[in-house]
């Protein structure tokens, strides 16, 4: 298998992998940039990012990858909102 297909086939594996684990992740975008792994997306909490990363260096080890990954915050509000 050529390094593009081995590639391709690592990245769906990964993208298998969000989907089925505990975390079950559909958010995150992956994609085959130039000559590394892009991941973005908004995830709920720092260790789904956590774990995300894990779960990508176990599927991608060896590929590099950029992760462009941004935790929503969703504290509650200080105050309430007040409307005019």
């Amino acid at each position: 298998m050529r390094e593009p297909e081995a590639s391709e086939y690592r990245i769906a594996r990964l993208r298998e992998r969000l989907a089925d684990e505990e975390i079950s992740e559909l958010g995150v975008q992956i994609d085959m940039r130039g000559g590394y792994v892009h991941l973005w997306g908004t995830v709920s909490t720092a260790a789904c990012r956590s774990e995300i990363l894990r779960i990508a260096e176990t599927e991608l080890g060896g590929l590099p990858v950029r992760a462009d990954l941004t935790v929503a915050c969703a504290t509650a509000p200080e105050r309430p909102e007040e409307l005019e």
